[in-house]
């Protein structure tokens, strides 16, 4: 009875499952369903990334980010790109914001940044005396004044009250110039100017408090002139001269260390190559009552890591264990670290490299930005440099694992930093955070789950019959099949039968 049921039930099932000529065989619902799937999988994929952007339109500003890049291509001309090239020195970031602003029609500054540099132009280059000049009355009025075009108005002005007025060569040379050779032209005219009117302050300086003040104002910017032509030398090639122009200034002016000359020259060099007077110039101002910077520190890190980076393996290091050489360059890089630990991931190309901005915060976000933006190719120049820093350079954190609170060798990393980077870099620049924020996994399990809830939800409401399809494939896909579980059962009984001896008549 068995046999012959079984035989009957499988004859019905062939004559069912036979095809008949000139017709494709019938297929059920799930094999016409995988069939559609098949071809039309990219298409739902396609589908499904609409609706998450769809979704994410509003919180993601998808609008207007789309809007800001397309501006932005195009706005890139070739002009751009030997614009943006020509900027890989110590040249005076006016000069090239103004090239900038002029190829783009962009701002490259900040609001803030802006600020802060008419507020050094008003300390540096007015005094309560100008009224005695006409033409430094005038120049008075054009560093407060916002617009350029009007700033560059009045510098004329003031040349036509006096042809000697340094500080109108100034502004233009560094708001009218278009190219360096152009800006260097202007510098060396208000050189010129500059050093006469020095000399006549010189004279008269004892002669009443305001006159002191006077001399201070035209010292300033006698100093800030020169320093500017050191640049534009550095920038043109001609970098002994520049050399030669930074160490006159260090040495006819000491006090005025607050303009950081000694780190243009330690860039300026690392470019000669002269290693051995980059550490003497580190001797000086490496010193432990003096202010560190980024430049300071990873330039020491720099020639540490040169004697030994070149047949540094990490792999023979593990085994055998670090030298004398090779434990003052990891120290040295670990100091480095700490000091500004945002450096390593622009030196290491990690992220990407903007502008620096004209202003920099000590152990900042801007601050690693200006010194990677200039001494990146210093790195790259040492062979193993960069992979000896990529080797070593976390292990910092080990040492300092609550950096806000208390340091290993400079004094806790501040937490103020995130705020003034912010508002001295660019809104379109991710700005780096330390310590790094993260939350807890929970938070990201709950915010995955109801991203994905949320994603299935305008699915569906979208594109009801697709998803019913596809909720219909996945429970077919995780159910068990009812023909395969049967089959296996009457196969196990009839296997336990025959190797009884039993039948079923």
């Amino acid at each position: 009875m068995a046999d012959r049921g079984g035989s009957g039930e499988a004859a019905a099932a062939g004559a069912a499952a036979a095809p008949v000529p000139g017709l494709n065989p019938t297929l059920g619902w799930r094999e016409r369903l995988r069939a559609g799937l098949a071809g039309t999988g990219a298409s739902l994929w396609f589908v499904t990334g609409l609706g998450l952007l769809y979704a994410l339109r509003i919180p993601l500003r998808l609008c207007e980010n789309l809007a800001a890049v397309t501006v932005f291509l195009n706005s890139l001309t070739p002009k751009f790109y030997v614009a943006l090239t020509g900027t890989s020195s110590l040249i005076s970031g006016l000069i090239f914001n103004v090239r900038y602003t002029w190829v783009t029609g962009k701002e490259p500054l900040t609001y803030y940044d802006m600020n802060l540099s008419a507020q050094d132009h008003q300390t540096f280059f007015t005094c309560d005396t100008d009224f005695l000049r006409p033409s430094d009355t005038v120049m008075q009025k054009a560093w407060r004044e916002r617009n350029p075009p009007a700033r560059i108005k009045a510098a004329y002005q003031a040349l036509e009250l006096n042809n000697d007025c340094a500080t109108a060569y100034v502004l233009l040379a560094e708001e009218e110039a278009t190219t360096i050779v152009d800006a260097e032209k202007l510098f060396k005219q208000a050189l010129k100017a500059g050093e006469t009117i020095y000399r006549q302050s010189q004279q008269c300086q004892h002669q009443s408090p305001q006159h002191e003040a006077q001399l201070r104002r035209d010292t300033n910017v006698l100093v800030y002139i020169k320093r500017r032509l050191a640049m534009c030398a550095r920038k043109l090639g001609r970098i002994r001269e520049a050399v030669k122009i930074m160490r006159d200034l260090m040495k006819e002016f000491p006090p005025l260390t607050m303009l950081n000359i000694h780190e243009n020259l330690l860039e300026s060099l690392l470019e000669l190559q002269a290693y051995a007077d980059v550490q003497a110039v580190l001797a000086k101002y490496d010193d432990i009552g003096l202010p560190k910077s980024a430049a300071i520190c990873y330039t020491a890190a720099l020639l540490k890591t040169r004697t030994v980076s070149e047949k540094f393996s990490l792999e023979t290091a593990s085994r055998r264990g670090l030298s004398t050489a090779e434990i003052n360059a990891v120290e040295a890089i670990h100091r480095a670290v700490e000091f500004n630990p945002h450096v390593p991931k622009y030196l290491l190309e990690m992220k990407s490299l903007i502008l620096p901005p004209e202003h920099i915060l000590k152990r900042g976000d801007s601050e690693a930005i200006a010194y990677a933006f200039f001494h990146l190719q210093h790195w790259k120049r040492i062979e193993g440099a960069l992979n000896l820093l990529q080797c070593t350079w976390e292990g910092t954190f080990r040492m300092i694992p609550h950096p806000l609170e208390k340091g290993h060798l400079f004094y806790p990393y501040p937490s103020c930093t995130e705020m003034a980077d912010r508002e001295l870099l660019p809104t379109f620049h991710h700005v780096s955070v330390y310590p790094k924020k993260e939350l807890p996994l929970f938070i990201h399990f709950t915010a995955g789950f109801c991203s994905s809830t949320a994603m299935i939800a305008i699915l569906t409401h979208q594109f009801p019959e697709i998803m019913g399809i596809f909720a219909k494939t996945m429970l077919g896909l995780w159910r068990p099949q009812p023909w395969a579980s049967s089959g296996f059962e009457e196969n196990t009984q009839d296997l336990k039968s025959e190797d009884l001896g039993l039948s079923s008549g």
